[in-house]
């Protein structure tokens, strides 16, 4: 994955996300808006076969656009992790009937 910033002020960030897709970026939106610090997010991906998502955010003030992002990108990480883990636990629990 490469990030490149196309867009910075103190209270909007735009990047391009090289290497990802509408998966990745819905999720990171998502959780982006639960933040109540967020004005804004959203992203746009012109062409799924031919280019990179773009990711827009846009804060209300309180904190720094990149700050929310790395927030919203910990919390995405944790969820997945403790997806993974219940995962593999109702894995090994499961008993076919």
């Amino acid at each position: 994955m490469k990030i490149n910033v196309l867009k910075k002020s103190p209270s909007e960030l735009k990047i391009e996300i090289e290497g990802e897709n509408h998966t990745f970026c819905n999720a990171l939106q998502k959780v982006l808006l639960e933040d109540d610090a967020i004005e804004m997010a959203g992203y746009d991906l012109p062409h799924p076969l031919t280019s990179s998502p773009v990711v827009y955010v846009r804060t209300k003030g309180k904190q720094k656009p990149a700050t929310a992002l790395k927030k919203a990108a910990k919390k995405l990480g944790d969820r997945s992790k403790e997806f993974r883990k219940t995962f593999e636990k109702a894995l090994k629990e499961w008993r076919p009937g």
